[in-house]
């Protein structure tokens, strides 16, 4: 066939779109009938169109090509928009296409329509909405570029129902990644001497490492001039967690100790960071708006270099290449100051991630459960977190060591857990993909987990069930205490609903059966569920008396 849906599709082929998330409507039939042709193209079908989008963001953040996500319009869209919001703020190439009213009918306010243009134009790369079929190959094609490039993103394609499926041109148009760029000679010469002078240099290392090699070059990076290694909002995995000079990311809830030690730097180098409000301490590290230290920001974006902070060198390049070119070939000497700072920092961070060991009388302590897991978990583990307090313990003790992985909504969106754990575990077989999730967010998207029991993923699956939305809770009992109104939930069993999933399935009440549980788990063949009946007292703030 030679229609424009076979276009739009022929364009992902050719760029390597394997897999595509999906929602049916009549709105997009026609590029459901072409996917017939692409058996090449895996097509996940799905419940809810939030769960289907956080599956695309997944998908999109492991494979660095965009995660592909096709819904119907109005309700469908709107329902898919928490996808586009969470690649946004988490910088995942993704492309979302709705399906459309015929143009005929365009702007007279038909059945289900709405202007995509202004409902994603703040927070999509680009929005477009084809009216000729011969477009949908080339906009395909961009739609790719733009999504990749830069700062990865969204791109919202919007195409009309009745433009699908006439007879166009097929083109196989691959897009090549910009090459990589880095600092002149002369910029490397006067960072190379920033680095000699410093006595307390600090990385800070975002998401833009989590690429082939990226990893590698910041150790060697890190290692050949001994500086200590902050990782941005969530992105524990670019570093090793247990190498002496990783010190902790900057999250939620760093200690006072810490940031006014880390306040003392001479020298930051924020590497392939967006420096957003978390990593910055809501943009209060280094100071705004000029730092007082010797401040370096590189990204690949001229967008977000220096839009916070101003940079006493600004680098719009590849933080990866940048690293890279900054590593001698022999380690310097650095002075004994610059050990001492690097231990003092380590130091800091290991009191930080002591496991914790209060009891609780009214359920188990969810850090229990993440020191158990922490014990066990294999090389290849990856661990997908809905957002939640649950997940405290996981960011501040679990060790993480690549190939292990953290994948966690940067966006703090909840019901991503279970998604990202269905798409993390389709991507990467050969993984053992631990899902945790709250009983809030699980009740948001857990029905997409009958997906690993349709596929036969062997994922482990960990609630936590505490009765209550507690991060909220939390705040409450901060502002207002013993006000809850709105945070209690009632919850069904969730046991019996895992089982008519279809999964093996038990139940934690008390600890000492976390580990046995955590080992059967992380055996079974197929998917399987503990539901662990967790403390609220533990993680509320006390009361005064």
């Amino acid at each position: 066939m030679n229609t424009s849906a076979h276009a739009l599709l022929s364009v992902f082929a050719a760029n390597g779109i394997d897999r595509i998330f999906e929602v049916p409507g009549e709105s997009y039939i026609g590029v459901l009938d072409a996917l017939s042709d692409f058996p090449q193209i895996d097509v996940v079908t799905c419940r809810h169109e939030s769960g289907a989008g956080f599956m695309a963001c997944a998908d999109g953040r492991l494979t660095r090509r965009p995660g592909v996500l096709m819904v119907s319009r109005g309700p469908g869209a709107s329902n898919a928009s928490i996808a586009v919001h969470t690649a946004q703020q988490d910088a995942i190439p993704l492309i979302l296409i709705i399906g459309q009213i015929p143009k005929k009918d365009l702007r007279r306010e038909a059945f289900q329509e709405i202007d995509y243009h202004k409902m994603f134009g703040s927070i999509a790369k680009w929005v477009a909405e084809p009216t000729d079929p011969a477009q949908l190959g080339e906009m395909a094609f961009k739609a790719i570029r733009m999504a990749t490039s830069g700062t990865p993103g969204p791109v919202v394609l919007v195409i009309p129902e009745d433009i699908q499926q006439q007879r166009t041109p097929q083109p196989n148009w691959v897009a090549r990644p910009n090459a990589p760029t880095t600092a002149t000679p002369a910029v490397i010469a006067e960072l190379r001497a920033l680095l000699e002078r410093a006595e307390r240099p600090l990385i800070v290392a975002g998401g833009a490492f989590d690429k082939p090699q990226g990893r590698e070059i910041l150790l060697a990076f890190a290692e050949a001039w001994n500086i200590p290694v902050a990782v941005a909002f969530r992105r524990h995995d670019v570093f090793p967690n247990t190498h002496p000079l990783f010190i902790g990311d900057l999250g939620l809830s760093n200690p006072e100790k810490q940031m006014s030690v880390l306040h003392s730097s001479d020298l930051i180098l924020a590497l392939g960071t967006r420096l957003d409000d978390i990593t910055s301490q809501g943009y209060s590290f280094p100071q705004l708006p000029k730092p007082a230290q010797t401040f370096v920001h590189c990204y690949p974006d001229d967008h977000i270099v220096g839009l916070h902070f101003a940079p006493d060198f600004g680098l719009v390049c590849d933080p990866v290449a940048l690293a890279a070119d900054l590593t001698p070939p022999e380690p310097p000497r650095t002075t004994e100051a610059r050990g001492q700072w690097s231990r003092k920092l380590r130091g800091i961070f290991e009191d930080i991630a002591a496991w914790p060991t209060r009891e609780a009388d009214d359920g188990v302590s969810f850090a229990h459960v993440v020191r158990a897991l922490a014990n066990q978990a294999p090389k290849h583990a990856m661990i997908c977190l809905d957002a939640g307090t649950f997940a405290a313990p996981v960011y501040r003790h679990f060790p993480f060591v690549y190939p292990q992985r953290l994948m966690a909504p940067l966006s703090g969106a909840m019901g991503y857990g279970t998604p990202a754990a269905i798409a993390a575990q389709l991507r990467h077989p050969e993984a053992k993909v631990i899902c945790m999730v709250g009983d809030g967010g699980f009740m948001m998207t857990g029905n997409e987990m009958i997906a690993a029991v349709e596929r036969k993923l062997p994922i482990l699956f960990i609630l936590s069930n505490n009765n209550c939305y507690a991060s909220i809770r939390i705040h409450q009992e901060i502002n207002y205490p013993g006000r809850h109104v709105g945070t209690a939930l009632f919850n069904p069993d969730f046991i019996r609903i895992a089982e008519g999933f279809g999964m093996q399935s038990e139940a934690v009440i008390e600890s000492g059966q976390i580990d046995a549980a955590i080992a059967r788990g992380l055996a079974a063949k197929g998917p399987y569920f503990i539901e662990v009946r967790t403390s609220l007292k533990v993680i509320l703030p006390p009361r005064g008396d």
